[in-house]
């Protein structure tokens, strides 16, 4: 354990806190203080478009591979620069008023999104590039860790400071915070093995997929990059509303163990995990927690079965987050061991843009399978789904082990 404890994963940890930190700031802490200001409900709906850029930012990934800030490194010097810019953005929100101009309190949130996502490429491609393979699933848990942390306090700490310093204060607290990731960034070491740049904007726009296609059994990864984590999405799709409605807890009582207690779980699942894939290796932890994710879904039809048990709803919340958390880490590091390093911005941020596809489309589907099921057969279609996974999974075992010893995908 303390050999992969060094340099490079703790730079990653407090880069992931600088990359959750903004989330909320743009998100549901925005949110938050528009309706306190007594900003008319049809211009909070229209702000929630501010984060688009999260969702499209795999379209300037290109320009992120293609070129380099001169200093600090083609990934270090961006991180540094998008900090700045979101330190800046941060506190610029801060000196604004909702009810006077909430138009550009929009704009600014928006070059927020904007900041923030584009961080998110280069800190992703950053951490593809600078762990060594049996640190990719350390790194990938304590960068999961060090974004729910930061997720809680741009979240639930800055509405209570809120309350305490009022609006303005609380964000210029939250830019100060920027500093921390800032920090970070300038002590962090170089990758070992950068890659090369793509020569020209032509090459980083095609390069990551010609080069990806190029493999043998891509067709085959992409599919289980999709896969693999459905039937943990499709689950945790009406989870909040299966609690209440399902078997009649409170919303306080819901939050209290779903939101709190499962917060914990899933930091301390990413983390065992993370540590695990050490020894296991990225197949065998792939596996194995894929296997935890799909028999934890049949927790919650126990918990169906049962009714309003406490004991039963501690276990179900804790089993779920600590399995979701293990098999996040290996997810993770699994993207991780897909890129090729010449273009890791764009097919990182390509790649797990495809791995939210399943969370996107369940949604839906959820509501009418519970609908025309009910919430027992509706948690046994939760596993059913998540099988398929793991099926193909151990189909491609031996493309997953080729990962693992860091040479790509077989010829």
């Amino acid at each position: 354990m303390s050999s992969i404890l060094n340099r490079r994963v703790a730079t990653i940890l407090f880069l992931g806190f600088s990359s959750g930190l903004p989330l909320a700031l743009s998100g549901g802490t925005l949110q938050a203080w528009l309706t306190v200001e007594g900003v008319d409900i049809k211009t909070i709906g229209l702000f929630t478009l501010v984060g688009l850029p999260y969702t499209l930012k795999f379209l300037w990934s290109p320009l992120l591979d293609r070129f380099a800030f001169p200093l600090f490194g083609r990934r270090r010097g961006w991180i540094l620069v998008f900090q700045v810019l979101l330190l800046i953005l941060i506190f610029a929100m801060s000196m604004i008023s909702p009810a006077k101009t909430p138009w550009l309190l929009a704009f600014f949130a928006f070059g927020l999104a904007f900041a923030s996502s584009s961080q998110d490429i280069v800190i992703d491609a950053y951490r593809a590039e600078v762990l060594r393979e049996k640190e990719r699933g350390l790194g990938a848990a304590v960068s999961v860790t060090g974004y729910r942390i930061a997720m809680l306090i741009s979240g639930a700490l800055a509405l209570i400071l809120s309350g305490i310093l009022g609006w303005q204060s609380t964000y210029m607290v939250m830019a100060v915070l920027m500093v921390l990731g800032m920090t970070a960034t300038w002590l962090g070491p170089e990758p070992e093995d950068p890659g090369t740049p793509p020569k020209t904007l032509q090459e980083a726009v095609s390069g990551p997929l010609v080069e990806f296609f190029s493999r043998k059994g891509a067709w085959a990864m992409l599919a289980l990059i999709v896969l693999y984590k459905l039937g943990d999405a499709f689950a945790g799709s009406l989870t909040t509303s299966f609690l209440i409605r399902g078997v009649g807890f409170s919303v306080g009582e819901v939050g209290a163990i779903n939101k709190g207690m499962g917060l914990v779980a899933t930091i301390v699942g990413a983390l065992f995990g993370g540590a695990l894939m050490a020894r296991l290796g990225l197949f065998r932890s792939l596996l194995l927690f894929g296997i935890l994710q799909a028999v934890s879904n049949l927790s919650f039809m126990v918990l169906a079965m049962l009714g309003k048990s406490y004991p039963m709803l501690v276990f179900t919340i804790g089993f779920e987050n600590l399995a979701g958390g293990m098999g996040t880490a290996a997810f993770v590091a699994f993207l991780m061991a897909l890129c090729n390093h010449n273009f890791t911005a764009t097919q990182f941020a390509l790649l797990s843009a495809l791995a939210s596809l399943g969370r996107v489309f369940v949604g839906p589907t959820s509501g009418v399978l519970v609908d025309e099921f009910g919430w027992l057969l509706f948690f046994l279609i939760t596993f059913l789904a998540a099988l398929p996974g793991l099926v193909l999974l151990w189909k491609m075992r031996e493309s997953v082990q080729t990962l693992e010893k860091g040479k790509g995908l077989l010829k």
